[in-house]
This record gives structure tokens, C-alpha cells and sequence, in this order.
């Protein structure tokens, strides 16, 4: 065991092994327990266990909307063992274990930092035989043209998707972003052909019901294409760091829990086909309100999808 791992599971499931083991359950929890891609404070290396600590608060985990618990038909399978130090070679044994399980299973991934979900895309890719939709909660668009003079890190995975063919443009939505960027970044995915809704203009619009322009808005964009695979990553940024200061990159104005829940929900009826809560780095936490809140949204997910039978 690594010193930054953790033998607890997600909501108390059963712990899972390799990816033959618990093949019986639907729903797969595994750890990418990784941040030597961040450009700011590190950390997030910590987020899976601090993740699967926080959901321990969720008790019998019956979710008060749709009425269910995800714990029997899911497995975790802990953090997965894989180079430490290197990016490339960390994504690559990535992507060579995340194809074995999304193979069989329907995962959710805790990081680790945002460079982790490219490899996930490559494997979702590779198992669904076409490009994904994808709904991208953050605060930054993750399109710049390098990551700080390095080709490739937690900043610029969205522009290599697309420019890989992982994605279909027209299909991406962001949801939150207002970092600091300049023009070519900032509009990359829009000129692509997606749709970036920034925390701007969501400000003031929280319940479902001032929501529901927007939430119509992300559906159309995802499902017109028929019964497409849609991935959800979902970077603990896109909130307030009032909400979520328990992460790297912290920006002010951001999405509050409730609007993050609100679209969860009302996007339980998508083809999901599994998601990543990334950026979770609990050394910068307070009363572990990052970690609860990352715990909370991977858990309404599990149980949208059991409820809606997607």
C-alpha cells in the first residue's frame, strides 16, 4: 500500500479485486490517486480516500429523490496501482486498466487531478466503438495549448479529446467556467462547435426550475444524436471555493453545491456511461465541506442511474 491510498470503500460497498471480480455488480468505484499534473497546489493525490471518507457520512445511502441505494450493486475497487511520477507512462497504464473495467462495468472514477480523465476517454472510446458527448463541470476550460511549456497536463486534456477524435464537438457542454484565459483557449470549444456555460451566466439560477432553460439545453445537446455515449467529469473547482476550498486551483464565483445537484438530477435521464470526480485535494479543506460535497454528487449520480434504470 501506498502511503497516500486507503483500504476504505465507497459508502461502506464491497471491496472489489481485479477487473474479473464482482462481475456481478453493475456499478464499479475506482481510485486514481494522482497529481503530478497540477500548476498549483498539489494534493489531489489525496482526494480518493478523502472521497470514500466523506461518503461514510451517507450511512444507509438511500437517496431521499429517488428512493435507492446504490451499495448492493456496487464494488470499489480502491485506488489502482500505477506510476506515481511520470505522466505518460501514468497514462498509459491508465488507459490499459480503465479498459478492462469499463469493458464490464459502469465506473466511477475519484481522482487524482484532471489529467486523468484523457486516458479514461481513450478507454471509453475504445469500449463504445465512437466518440463520446461529454458534460464538463469546471472553472477552467481545460483547452490551453500547453501546460506551462509542457505539451500535455490537468489543462489541456479537453483540446487534446477533441482534436483525438475522442468527443463530438457538438456535443461537449462546459459548465462554469470563468478562470482567467485568453481568447483562443477561452473559445476553443465553442468554436469546435460545443457549448460552454459559463458561472456568469448561471448567477442567480439555482433550483431545477430556473435551471430548466439550461438543463433542456444540455439534454438536446447530448442526446440528438440518438442513444450517444455520454461521459460526466466533474472538477470540485466548478464550485465556489465558499462550497469547495479543498482543491488546487481555486476560483471566486462560482457554482454552488445546489445548482451542481440540481443538474445531476435532472440530468439523471442521459445515456450516461460513467464519470470522474477530480480535484479533490483535502489538505486545503475545512470541515471536510470539499469532500462531502464530491462524496454527495458521486452518490446522487449512482443512484440517478439505478432509478432511471440507465
Amino acid at each position: 500500500m501506498r502511503p497516500y491510498t486507503s483500504d476504505a470503500t465507497f459508502l461502506g460497498a464491497a471491496r472489489g479485486g481485479d477487473a474479473t471480480e464482482g462481475a456481478q455488480s453493475r456499478f464499479v468505484v475506482a481510485g486514481v490517486a494522482f497529481d503530478g499534473a497540477v500548476t498549483n497546489r498539489p494534493g489531489a493525490r489525496f482526494g480518493p480516500a478523502a472521497i470514500r471518507a466523506a461518503s461514510r457520512m451517507l450511512c444507509d445511502a438511500v437517496h431521499p429523490l429517488y428512493d435507492c441505494s446504490p451499495r448492493e450493486a456496487l464494488v470499489d475497487v480502491g485506488d489502482l496501482a500505477l506510476p506515481a511520477t511520470s505522466l505518460a507512462q501514468h497514462r498509459s497504464a491508465l488507459q490499459a486498466a480503465a479498459e478492462q473495467l469499463v469493458d464490464s462495468h459502469h465506473v466511477c472514477w475519484l481522482g487524482g487531478d484532471h489529467s486523468i480523465t484523457l486516458p479514461i476517454l481513450r478507454a471509453q472510446r475504445a469500449c463504445a466503438g465512437r466518440p463520446l458527448a461529454i458534460v464538463h463541470f469546471d472553472a477552467h476550460c481545460d483547452t490551453w495549448s500547453d501546460h506551462f511549456g509542457e505539451p500535455s497536463g490537468h489543462g489541456t486534456w479537453m483540446r487534446e479529446a477533441i482534436q483525438e477524435g475522442l468527443l463530438i464537438p457538438e456535443a461537449t457542454v462546459q459548465i462554469g467556467v470563468r478562470s482567467p484565459a485568453g481568447a483562443e483557449a477561452r473559445q476553443f470549444v465553442e468554436r469546435a462547435g460545443g457549448r460552454v456555460i459559463s458561472a456568469r451566466e448561471l448567477r442567480g439560477r439555482e433550483s431545477a426550475q430556473q435551471l430548466a432553460g439550461v438543463i433542456d439545453e444540455v439534454r438536446q445537446r447530448v442526446t440528438t444524436r440518438g442513444r450517444t455515449p455520454v461521459y460526466l467529469t466533474l472538477d470540485i473547482d466548478c464550485l465556489d471555493p465558499a462550497f469547495a476550498p479543498g482543491t488546487g486551483t481555486p476560483e471566486p464565483g462560482g457554482l454552488s453545491s445546489a445548482q451542481v445537484l440540481s443538474f445531476l438530477e435532472a440530468l439523471s435521464d442521459v445515456h450516461w456511461v460513467g464519470m470522474d470526480c477530480v480535484e479533490v485535494a483535502p489538505a486545503y479543506d475545512h470541515a471536510e465541506i470539499t469532500s462531502l460535497a464530491a462524496a454527495s454528487f458521486v452518490w446522487t449520480y449512482l443512484c440517478g442511474r439505478l432509478a432511471t434504470r440507465g
